[in-house]
């Protein structure tokens, strides 16, 4: 059975703060989103059948996140401009952040080894986390299955 990897933050600590570029050219700090629930949800890779799967549903439910004033946050390692394509290609309604140097993955624990038939390596994990308007982590997905995770964290986030 594969030992769990250690988070450096767990539910309950405050969020660790970031900035970075958006699509576009913007900038997306977590600071200037505090009063608001967040959702910042890390992928693999940009026009990657699971990552598509993932951010699809996010992007179906979006409304619904809206109404309830919960910001969604994509984060993956891959570029802006990216982003900006993958956004274009799926009409993707929220920001996907690009954390090239992975510094927000390291901050958060989503760097790191991975195993794929055998093979390990190092790379972004698929996990999520609800940060509560405080700026605390109020629920962490560490094993997220791509189909049902976006409703699950809506449930979450408005439970």
């Amino acid at each position: 059975m594969a030992q769990e990897f250690q988070l450096p933050v767990k539910e309950g600590d405050m969020a660790p703060l970031f900035s970075a570029k958006a699509g576009g050219g913007a900038t997306v700090a977590l600071a200037d989103l505090l009063g608001k629930n967040v959702v910042l949800y890390f992928y693999p890779r940009d026009n990657t059948p699971g990552c598509t799967i993932e951010a699809c549903h996010f992007r179906d439910q979006h409304e619904d996140f809206e109404k309830h004033g919960i910001v969604v946050l994509g984060v993956s390692a891959d570029s802006a401009a990216s982003h900006e394509k993958f956004s274009a290609r799926f009409r993707l309604p929220f920001v996907l952040l690009a954390d090239e140097d992975k510094a927000i993955a390291l901050a958060y624990g989503a760097w790191g080894e991975k195993t794929f038939l055998g093979r390990k390596f190092m790379g972004m994990r698929r996990i999520t986390f609800l940060i509560g308007p405080d700026g605390r982590i109020r629920k962490i997905w560490r094993k997220v299955q791509p189909r049902p995770h976006a409703a699950e964290v809506f449930a979450a986030a408005v439970g």
